[in-house]
């Protein structure tokens, strides 16, 4: 029992000092640069919805939730909020994440991409 418990510590210890976390931090700056294909259809701005809705200030929020845009029904039932995993997932298949949304974008592949995006939405507030 006790080799398991030094196992667990080493593995914790070997994890800082690599740098590694369960969700792996974004770089805003560049995460601006990849939100350019979301800004055909959603805006920073707080209030100006375009055919999706505002992300100002989305970032810990429930979904479906953004004043003035009218969700899909499969959106405002979804229970989601808005934070560091779920918009990983969501980012990375949208209509596979919530069946039923009308977001027709395809996703983020990239793992990277995704995180920099996260860690731009993060910014917007």
């Amino acid at each position: 029992m006790m080799k398991y418990g030094v196992l667990a510590a080493t593995l914790v210890v070997g994890m800082m000092a690599s740098g590694g976390s369960a969700l792996a931090d974004g770089d805003a700056a560049k995460g601006k640069t990849v939100f350019k294909k979301c800004a055909i259809c959603h805006d920073v701005r707080e209030g100006k919805n375009k055919i999706g809705p505002s992300l100002f200030g989305v970032f810990g929020t429930k979904a479906g939730e953004v004043k003035g845009f009218r969700f899909s029904p499969a959106m405002k039932k979804s229970g989601l909020t808005w934070d560091e995993a779920t918009l990983d997932k969501y980012l990375e298949n949208p209509r596979k994440t919530v069946k039923g949304t009308r977001m027709v974008f395809a996703g983020l592949r990239s793992k990277k991409d995704r995180d920099d995006v996260i860690a731009y939405m993060k910014t917007l507030k």
